[in-house]
């Protein structure tokens, strides 16, 4: 059971391809940057790492300025495999010392389906939030959820993520991320 339990301090943020020629085609696409801006609020007040991972930018551009301009100091992976996890993505996920990983980005069913399932063979817990990922048809939006909960993945959402890191009411965390759930 603790795979569905987050701790602040055991968890990092992995943010996939959220980028401009990719996000113009994304079904959902203003829902899961609202989404992941809320994820990254709430990963500052917890001082939660943040990964961010940009596929071929010179030809599908940077990462979306609404999500780059709330990005705390954190790392970019530029790559070509689908999947995040080669070397230096995987010696800096080694580096945070964090054993949960919190995905979201795009495509639900290519990137975010192949790095969940390595980093689910490489022994993370792996919870994907499932507002805050997209692709651009629903069947394989659908399909790629579906894919990571049987290889082992939790299937969430950002309330959920949000609310189980605050843990209660009345704390500073709290009082800065209630008024963003909206």
């Amino acid at each position: 059971m603790s795979k569905f339990k987050l701790k602040a301090d055991e968890c990092a943020l992995i943010v996939i391809d959220l980028q401009e020629k990719l996000m113009k085609a994304m079904k959902d696409a203003e829902k899961v940057l609202n989404n992941t801006n809320l994820l990254l609020a709430t990963a500052k007040q917890f001082e939660i790492p943040v990964i961010v991972t940009e596929q071929y930018p010179k030809g599908l551009g940077p990462t979306v300025a609404e999500i780059k301009n709330n990005l705390p100091e954190h790392s970019y992976f530029d790559k070509v495999n689908f999947s995040a996890c080669g070397d230096s993505f995987m010696d800096k996920i080694t580096a945070v010392g964090r054993k949960t990983l919190i995905v979201v980005g795009t495509e639900t069913h290519v990137c975010v389906f192949q790095t969940a399932r390595d980093l689910l063979a490489a022994g993370y817990d792996v919870q994907v939030v499932s507002d805050a990922v997209c692709s651009r048809f629903d069947f394989n939006y659908l399909n790629g959820l579906d894919l990571m909960k049987e290889a082992g993945a939790v299937i969430t959402n950002t309330e959920t993520v949000v609310f189980d890191l605050l843990g209660c009411a009345g704390t500073p965390q709290f009082k800065v991320i209630s008024p963003m759930v909206k």
